[in-house]
Parts: C-alpha cells; sequence; structure tokens
C-alpha cells in the first residue's frame, strides 16, 4: 500500500489546509507541462492520488485504519479518484477560484468617472463663488427605468445557459475528465435576455444627455486643483451606480495682476516727481480701492506690502499679500519751461554734470541688486 503521507509529503497529523497547501506546492512542481521529465506524468499521478484520498475526510479515515481505496478498487482507470477535483489544479497554478462557478453577472454596472475643465477668473481663486458646470454624460433612461427592455416586457432567462450566466464542457486529458466554465456567449453572461430592447436606450438602461450642474469653487484653488464631485459622473449599463466627476480648474491670466503662490503681484507706474516727493494714491484691488502711501524718494523697482490683500489660503485661514512694484517713469518729452525747470533743479542738486557710478551687486538699494534679488525669489 502506498503511503500517502509522504507521497503528499506531510506528517500524519497534518490539517485539511496543511494537505491542501503542500498539494498546490507540490503540484506547481510535477506537472507535466511544467516537468518535461519523462516521469513526470507517472509522479503528478501519484501526487494527485495521494491528495485525492488524503483531501476527502472518508477516505482518509478508511486508509488511517489500513484500507486503501484504490487499492480496493475506488479509483477511476485514468488513476483518480471519484472525489478529484480539477480546480484544486488550477488552484495550484491560478490560485483559489481559477475555475470556481461565477454566476450571472449584473446588468447593473458602475459609471465611469468623467474629467471636464472649467476656466476661472482670478477674483474667482481669490474668494471662491458658484459657477455653473455644462456636460455632456450618461443618465438612467426614464423610458424603461434603467432596465432595458420595453415597458412590460422584461427579460427571458437564457435558454442556452437556463440563468447560469456559464456554460460547461467537459474534455478528456491526461488528467482525465476536465471540466471548464466559460461566460455564455447566448447571454453575455447575463443569465437572461432582453427579446425587446427599450427604443429609448437600445436595451443599455441609459441614455446620453446635456446637463447642468451647480458647482461652489472653493477660496484658493490654483490652475490644477481638481474638485471631486462623487456621484456627478456617468450613470452606468443598467442604469448602475453614477461614477465621479472630476472638475479640474484653470485660473485665467488677468490683465493687470499676476499670482505667485498666494500673494499677488502688480506694477505701478509713477512719475519721476511724485517718486522724488511722496504721495498718496488710490489703488484698484480686489477688495475695492485701497491708499498706498508712497515714501518721498521711491525708486523704480522698490516694492510695498500691502498685507492680507491677496489670495486666500485653500486649506487655511487667512489670506497672501499683494505686493506693489514701482515702476518710476522719466519722462522722455518735456516742454522748454519743463526743461528750465529741471535745469534749475540740476543746478540747485549740483547735478549739472554728473559723473555716473557703477552700482555694487552688495547695494541692495541699487537697480542690478534688485534685479538679483528678483531673481532669487523665483
Amino acid at each position: 500500500m502506498s503511503d500517502y503521507y509522504q507521497d503528499l509529503g506531510v506528517a500524519r497529523d497534518a490539517s485539511a489546509e496543511d494537505i491542501k497547501r503542500a498539494y498546490r506546492r507540490q503540484a506547481r512542481k510535477l506537472h507535466p507541462d511544467v516537468n518535461p521529465g519523462p516521469d513526470a506524468e507517472e509522479q503528478f499521478k501519484l501526487l494527485s492520488r495521494a491528495y485525492d484520498v488524503l483531501s476527502d475526510a472518508d477516505k482518509k479515515q478508511a486508509y488511517d485504519m489500513g484500507a486503501d481505496p484504490y487499492a480496493a478498487g475506488g479509483g477511476g482507470g485514468d488513476g483518480f479518484g471519484q472525489g478529484f477535483n480539477f480546480s484544486d489544479v488550477m488552484d495550484a497554478f491560478f490560485g483559489a477560484g481559477a475555475t470556481t462557478s461565477r454566476g450571472p453577472r449584473s446588468r447593473r454596472q458602475r459609471g465611469q468617472d468623467a474629467l471636464v475643465r472649467l476656466d476661472i477668473e482670478l477674483s474667482t481663486a481669490v474668494f471662491g463663488a458658484e459657477e455653473e458646470i455644462t456636460l455632456d454624460t450618461a443618465i438612467a433612461c426614464t423610458t424603461c427605468d434603467g432596465e432595458g427592455a420595453q415597458p412590460g416586457t422584461g427579460t427571458t432567462t437564457c435558454s442556452v445557459c437556463q440563468g447560469r450566466g456559464e456554460v460547461q464542457s467537459v474534455q478528456r486529458s491526461f488528467l482525465g475528465q476536465v471540466m471548464t466554465s466559460r461566460p455564455c456567449s447566448a447571454c453575455q453572461g447575463f443569465g437572461s435576455t432582453i427579446p425587446h430592447p427599450c427604443f429609448e436606450c437600445s436595451g443599455q438602461g441609459r441614455v446620453r444627455t446635456r446637463r447642468t450642474l451647480k458647482l461652489r469653487v472653493p477660496a484658493g484653488v490654483d490652475t490644477g486643483t481638481r474638485i471631486q464631485l462623487r456621484g456627478e459622473g456617468e450613470v452606468g449599463l443598467g442604469a448602475g451606480p453614477a461614477g465621479d466627476l472630476y472638475v479640474e480648474v484653470n485660473v485665467t491670466a488677468h490683465d493687470t495682476y499676476v499670482r505667485r503662490g498666494d500673494d499677488l503681484h502688480v506694477t505701478l507706474e509713477l512719475p519721476m516727481t511724485a517718486a522724488a516727493l511722496g504721495t498718496q494714491l488710490g489703488l484698484s484691488t480686489f477688495d475695492g480701492m485701497k491708499d498706498l502711501d508712497v515714501a518721498p524718494g521711491a525708486q523704480a523697482g522698490d516694492t510695498q506690502t500691502m498685507r492680507s490683500l491677496g489670495v486666500t489660503h485653500l486649506r487655511s485661514s487667512g489670506r497672501g499679500d499683494l505686493i506693489v512694484h514701482l515702476d518710476v517713469k522719466t519722462p522722455t518729452k518735456v516742454t522748454p519751461e519743463q526743461e528750465t525747470l529741471l535745469r534749475q533743479l540740476a543746478l540747485l542738486r549740483d547735478e549739472e554734470r554728473p559723473e555716473g557710478r557703477l552700482a555694487s551687486l552688495d547695494e541692495r538699494g541699487g537697480i542690478l541688486g534688485k534685479l538679483r534679488d528678483a531673481f532669487k525669489a523665483h
């Protein structure tokens, strides 16, 4: 009598799970499709016979008491017992459930996610706003309520698979009779057919349409930000659950302001007289008109910061700043009277014949120093 425990490589007190695990491990090594050796088929049959006996509680008990089910004629002519399950062979190579019956699949399927692009103005990014989105999408068919059949007709059990959604076939191989399952081609695995499809949706249970929805755009969004709307995507086949809608934000360029992070930057042109004498002027911001005090002696490239007038932080409280860049404009044309006054000013400042001086990069107040700092900031 064969020692099935030795053939399988397990102890006599091995559990059912240990026996199954050992068989899978050995089957991967000894299967003739993997091991082309001359004795591969015979070794695999011995292994399968041992597993057939030890995996069956009744056969195992009889074997432990000294009876060999195969020696008693219980085995089949192909070397496998009546209780041999080919799915265990498939499990060894493809994992558990490789040939497990799936049953009919549902006609209701989850819909796909959708992605749309939304262009917004910079002011919307600063404060947030409610926007409308129009999109082409799939919704449940109202004519058949998502069933796919004409009202009052319904579905019919598939005559080929008898509602199982799959068909089985038996083939002979060196392993014996092998039963395989595949989706039924007559019903595409649904287990039922639709003799009279809905005229509106052609049996899909959904139709395409254009719809408009409102979206609350949070303050602080930037180009590339994606907003997820759960359940607002396409309805699935058979009026299945809708997917999600993703809205990708694009902030359009502003005529005056530039955004860097949560700060806003703007360039303010200033006459040289106002820069020299100092002034107060009104600046148009997203928060309305605000006063800006320019100190006497302002230079081209100077910046002034107006706190908390920038973009709202997306995930925290507070706002960025508004950075005003001063651009001192020198007149290109002057009247004779203006020229006379300028020459008098030059005389008073001893600048009739000024000597040019190259500014050091370490002089932060110089133009080159400001340019260097600007490049470092980016």
